[in-house]
């Protein structure tokens, strides 16, 4: 199996133009305010991007332009890093882009409005509670982000399964010249 960089490319561009969609949004929202339609968009993108733009703003005093070049910065790092020779850089982006989605989705349930978490209790007696949104969008982008990790492995380990043929290749050649 070849490994094809456009596949390894999908899940961190998907990530970060689920970030640009949710910067547009607001922007958008702040355009016109009394539009049900950009207030729906900027609710169903909240989830993945809230906590990390608000990070951004608070330690940056950004501004539109900087948080699309902020955006732009990382889109080309992860398409060197999906078209590189050596495995370790598209490996580490595919999973770094799981890992960031998983954090938001968990930092952004926290701060719920309006509406009330399933209070659980262990058999212990230790009372917990379930802050994790798992609704279908944040579902879908976490089973994508999953799906290509998996990718990432197979690529990964089907190159050092070739690599080991190769060298027990040439092994018995060696062996055969001698």
């Amino acid at each position: 199996m070849k490994r094809k960089p456009i596949l390894l490319f999908l899940f961190p561009a998907l990530v970060l133009v689920i970030l640009a969609g949710a910067r547009i949004a607001t922007f958008l929202l702040g355009a016109y305010p009394a539009s049900p339609t950009m207030w729906w968009i900027w609710l169903e993108l909240r989830p993945l991007s809230t906590m990390f733009w608000q990070q951004v703003d608070f330690y940056l005093d950004s501004s539109m332009v900087l948080d699309f070049t902020i955006l732009a910065a990382a889109l080309i790092v992860s398409w060197l890093a999906c078209h590189a020779r050596k495995r370790a850089p598209f490996f580490l982006a595919n999973h770094l882009a799981l890992l960031f989605v998983g954090l938001m989705i968990a930092a952004s349930s926290q701060s719920q409005t309006a509406s009330t978490i399933a209070a659980f209790t262990a058999p212990s007696g230790l009372q917990f509670s379930l802050m994790v949104d798992f609704s279908w969008q944040n579902s879908m982008v976490l089973l994508l982000g999953t799906a290509a990790c998996v990718y990432c492995h197979v690529a990964f380990l089907t190159e050092a399964k070739q690599r080991a043929e190769l060298r027990a290749m040439q092994l018995v050649t060696l062996q055969r010249d001698l």
